[in-house]
């Protein structure tokens, strides 16, 4: 039976945030100031003066000034190979926790559960200090080594914070699961390895996805731990930017931002649409 619908001039319900102009202006003066400082960054990327606080003319001469800058290259090409292969580690190392986790009763499994989720709580700051004592003093890191076997320390470091997240996520895809699906493959002859690959990893395909890209994005932009284990030829874009900026903050830095807010942008729209067809599809 077709319900009539509600005139458009009636009164806003609990719940219809769109029709309540107080909330509208809040949800929009959010917006602008979230937003508006990544904006002004991308204009004075294309500023004629070295002076980003005025703007004197539209030029692209800063894009080709990073372009040619082989430090701040290197830095970044450094920066995608830790996150890179820090993703790759994280993805594995945090849906085979989430899995155990899930899965497994064992003893000691609280202060397991604690241990793995101990790198997001713990500040940024007394990760950083750990990682420098642990492959300063401890565990000594070669400096020498050939590209990118140099990069280790950094990338160990990287993973110990960056699969916890993922572990998170995939734990969350997790509950909601039907064991019975699982079970019903077994009672079919799969082994448990072949239900885990055709059964279980389906389901949290789309938890993998967002738990890489957020272990991707992480380490791309961190800058406080990669600080204390990065060497005097293992300098990552972040911590380029930041040596850049102590001198003055120029076009050429707006320039080498904008390019990785880019790419960040790009993966999120392609981890999305991953995400989207999955769930279109019932997995």
């Amino acid at each position: 039976m077709a319900t009539a619908s509600k005139p458009l001039d009636s009164k806003p319900g609990p719940l219809e945030y769109s029709r309540r102009w107080p909330l509208r202006l809040w949800v929009g003066a959010v917006i602008v100031f979230l937003y508006l400082p990544l904006a002004s960054l991308v204009v004075f990327s294309f500023n004629d003066s070295r002076r980003t606080i005025r703007w004197e003319g539209f030029t692209l001469d800063w894009y080709g000034t990073m372009w040619n800058d082989s430090a701040l290259i290197d830095a970044f090409t450094n920066s995608l190979t830790i996150a890179f292969i820090s993703m790759l580690f994280s993805v594995v190392l945090g849906a085979l926790t989430a899995i155990a986790l899930w899965r497994f009763r064992f003893p000691g499994k609280g202060l397991f559960d604690g241990a793995v989720t101990l790198p997001i709580v713990v500040p940024e700051i007394c990760m950083g200090v750990a990682m420098l004592v642990f492959f300063g003093q401890i565990v000594p890191w070669p400096r020498d080594l050939v590209w990118p076997f140099d990069l280790g320390a950094i990338i160990i470091a990287h993973i110990t914070f960056s699969f916890p997240f993922v572990a998170v996520v995939v734990r969350a895809r997790l509950a909601s699961f039907n064991r019975e699906m699982e079970e019903a493959a077994r009672d079919l002859g799969a082994s448990e390895l072949r239900a885990l690959w055709d059964v279980l990893l389906p389901h949290v395909r789309p938890a993998l996805i967002s738990g890489g890209l957020l272990a991707f994005t992480l380490s791309l932009d961190d800058f406080v731990i990669t600080f204390f284990t990065s060497g005097p030829n293992t300098v990552t874009f972040p911590v380029k930017i930041y040596s850049m900026v102590r001198f003055s903050v120029t076009p050429e830095v707006n320039a080498a931002s904008t390019v990785l807010m880019l790419i960040t942008i790009a993966l999120t729209a392609i981890g999305m649409k991953l995400q989207g067809r999955d769930l279109a599809q019932g997995h």
